[in-house]
């Protein structure tokens, strides 16, 4: 193995144990399927510390009360749906990293369409031909004295 796929073999090690740092082996579940349904539903749930990051991958504080808030109601025999409403319910829409469209939420899911229309409009604005040639100052006809200042302009520039 050469150095250099050591090195990535070392990097990519580093990069993708973030994730397993953050919950700690005493917040384990023993029932590996418990314990799945815990990660699966802990990464759907966003640290409201951090807020980029989901509790599952958070090492806030918060973070880890809420995994063990999930692992405590899984236990207890809740649904997914209703530890999602508890939290809901206690923290808002925003503690889920992929909230539900509704009323509340339609600006925030109907944004990324809204920005691309107004880019594509900007832009075809921009970059629209004139539907018909307006007269420029190109295009204009000289006044009697402008033509006579530049033939003068011109008669120099040759004698130069």
């Amino acid at each position: 193995m050469s150095a250099l796929s050591r090195r990535a073999l070392v990097f990519g090690s580093l990069a993708l144990s973030g994730a397993a740092l953050a919950v700690q082996p005493g917040e384990q579940l023993k029932d590996g399927a418990l314990e799945a349904r815990a990660r699966k539903l802990s990464a759907e749930l966003r640290c409201l510390v951090c807020q980029n990051q989901s509790i599952d991958d958070s090492d806030a504080e918060l973070a880890r009360d809420l995994r063990r808030l999930v692992r405590e109601r899984i236990s207890a025999g809740d649904s997914d749906s209703a530890i999602r409403q508890f939290l809901v319910a206690r923290y808002g829409e925003f503690v889920l990293l992929r909230p539900p469209f509704s009323l509340s939420t339609a600006l925030l899911w109907s944004l990324p369409a809204i920005a691309l229309l107004g880019g594509i409009l900007v832009a075809r604005s921009l970059f629209r031909k004139p539907a018909e040639a307006v007269a420029t100052p190109e295009s204009a006809p000289l006044a009697e004295t402008e033509r006579q200042a530049l033939e003068v302009l011109l008669a120099r520039r040759d004698k130069a």
